[in-house]
């Protein structure tokens, strides 16, 4: 059953349209995260969703009821903000009951249902203390027991890390990775920025850009499997090499292409739609990369060194390559010794080449 639909879903500010027609079915259960740049769209979709924004046109459907006129209040979800929110005159028990008092809920309930969401966010020992006396870390977890006590059929996060450190961000996520592992039944939507929070949380994730809803799927599928340049070089971290190039022979399913950098490749691709002499762009991840000539069946670059970034169990090279303005970035071991100026010789395997048309579309490869 589909918990929460979304039906040309459109948001604009007078003559100015932020969100243009989206459609989305988000089934019970699921963690669904809505990432991409600045200005996509995502939070405001999420606003959209949670009632604290208008929707323009379309339809808002959850267990099947529309819900485009139904109050805030009345439409089941419970919402974590970025900025706690809480109220630093109550302590953190005061801060979890509030709702549930001022919605009249009997005070023995408010009270299991407070104790209960503190065990599960591990707050039992802070219930008296105010906010002042807590971590950032400990504050978002209070402003999501908040949410929990509520029992909502939805939660939404809106970018609920960004303001803690990276420590704390790495415990906190692991925090709502066990809230839903221990709320299987409650459908969870994230909006982040991060994609190593999207990609570590999400059962689907929603690829936003301009307000148009890019892509849609498990995080497996986006980084194996983009459907266009955009996703391809915003999933992944490093980004994906991109390098220009053109199809310089076509023989039924398989395609030559010549790389700016004098590489050429050969690709067997499916409907490409593809003609001789077209531009196109093949990607390259970072990590798809093996230094040094292989075992001769796969393409050869050669470039040299010009910045070494240590990371501790890797290290990133970034390699001029002969024709090419933009490094292209190479994923090494963290053992291994390289330095600025040196050449450099690596291949990467057919299987982890990406091609995309000059629309950006992806280029199916066999």
């Amino acid at each position: 059953m589909v918990d929460l639909s979304l039906r040309n879903i459109r948001k604009a500010y007078a003559d100015f349209e932020i969100l243009h027609g989206i459609d989305l079915d988000i089934k019970s259960g699921e963690f669904i995260v809505f990432v991409g740049p600045s200005g996509c769209g995502k939070s405001t979709l999420l606003r959209s969703i949670a009632g604290l924004e208008s929707i323009t046109s379309g339809d808002l459907v959850i267990d099947g009821e529309r819900m485009n006129a139904v109050a805030p209040s009345k439409r089941g979800i419970s919402m974590v903000f970025q900025s706690y929110a809480l109220y630093p005159h109550m302590t953190v028990y005061e801060n979890m009951a509030f709702g549930l008092r001022i919605a009249g809920t009997p005070k023995h309930e408010i009270d299991a249902r407070v104790r209960k969401a503190a065990a599960i966010l591990q707050l039992d020992k802070y219930l008296e203390r105010l906010p002042k006396a807590l971590s950032g870390g400990q504050r978002q977890r209070v402003a999501i027991g908040r949410a929990i006590v509520r029992n909502p059929r939805v939660f939404l996060f809106d970018e609920p890390l960004s303001n803690l450190d990276a420590a704390l961000r790495v415990a906190t996520r692991i925090e709502i990775a066990k809230l839903k592992q221990s709320m299987p039944d409650v459908t969870m939507i994230y909006v982040t920025h991060d994609q190593v929070e999207a990609m570590t949380l999400a059962d689907r994730i929603v690829v936003f850009k301009d307000g148009y809803i890019e892509q849609v799927g498990t995080p497996t599928e986006l980084y194996r499997k983009p459907a266009n340049l955009f996703v391809a070089q915003f999933i992944g971290s490093p980004a994906m090499n991109i390098l220009k190039s053109e199809v310089v022979d076509l023989q039924g399913a398989s395609m030559r292409c010549r790389l700016d950098c004098g590489v050429s490749l050969d690709i067997e691709a499916t409907q490409s739609g593809l003609s001789r002499g077209e531009a196109i762009s093949i990607g390259i991840r970072p990590e798809n990369t093996r230094i040094g000539e292989g075992n001769g069946t796969s393409p050869v670059f050669t470039g040299v060194i010009d910045l070494v970034e240590h990371l501790g169990e890797v290290q990133i090279l970034y390699v001029d390559l002969p024709g090419c303005s933009e490094k292209f970035l190479v994923k090494a071991d963290g053992e291994s010794t390289f330095a600025r100026m040196q050449d450099i010789t690596f291949t990467v395997h057919h299987r982890d080449i990406h091609a995309f048309d000059a629309n950006g579309s992806a280029v199916t490869i066999r």
